[in-house]
């Protein structure tokens, strides 16, 4: 049975997603208020070669932090950001997402907050397996099913099956925001948008879809 639901399709370290951010809080009260589903795939930002940052990568992406805080007035810590050595690899955070979706999804928004913000807002590592324990524990998630599942050679390739997934659904930014009718997607947003012009395109697919 196909479901209908919305799906949200981020990178916990891509600062538009963190922009964002107040955005989904208002779209996640719209969704429960009308009894729709909110789930979540990781789109796998920087891995690789791609994680490897020099000077002049960490001033193109310090630019963009600014541009999103300017635009959003989410907090950013740039005197502590991006220190030097720091490798810029979004899998394990993306990882811990999936982790949290596979062992309890009412509290997978929490940790995708909390991860946001002790990247953002508190200059945390959130590359780092045990940073990412501290804060899924943080989120109400056991310690050691958490770590379990974070290990796993399975769930290591969920993650890589989500970022396949986006990479065939043709996302070419995050955030994305979907929504699902059976076999039918409906884009709400690829990039960030007001919750003011995102509310009455949510609505209108709530009231056509929701209830069918």
């Amino acid at each position: 049975m196909y479901s209908t639901q919305l799906i949200y399709i981020v990178d916990p370290m891509c600062s538009w997603c963190w922009g964002f951010n107040p955005v989904l809080q208002q779209v996640l009260k719209q969704a429960q208020a009308a009894g729709v589903k909110v789930t979540l795939r990781v789109g796998g930002l920087r891995t690789g070669q791609q994680a490897v940052l020099d000077d002049s990568k960490r001033a193109y992406i310090l630019q963009h932090w600014r541009a999103v805080a300017d635009s959003t007035g989410q907090p950013f810590d740039f005197a502590k950001a991006l220190p030097s050595g720091f490798l810029y690899n979004t899998e394990p955070a993306c990882r811990a997402l999936v982790v949290a979706r596979q062992l309890d999804e009412a509290r997978m928004f929490n940790l995708l907050d909390k991860l946001q913000q002790a990247f953002y807002q508190d200059a945390e590592d959130i590359t780092q397996p045990q940073v990412l324990r501290e804060l899924a524990v943080a989120a109400g998630y056991p310690s050691e099913a958490f770590c379990d599942a974070f290990d796993a050679a399975d769930t290591q390739a969920a993650t890589q099956a989500d970022f396949t997934w986006v990479r065939h659904l043709a996302v070419s930014g995050f955030p994305t925001l979907l929504a699902q009718h059976q076999q039918q997607y409906a884009l709400i947003t690829n990039g960030y948008q007001p919750y003011t012009v995102l509310e009455p395109l949510l609505s209108r697919w709530i009231s056509i879809n929701a209830s069918t």
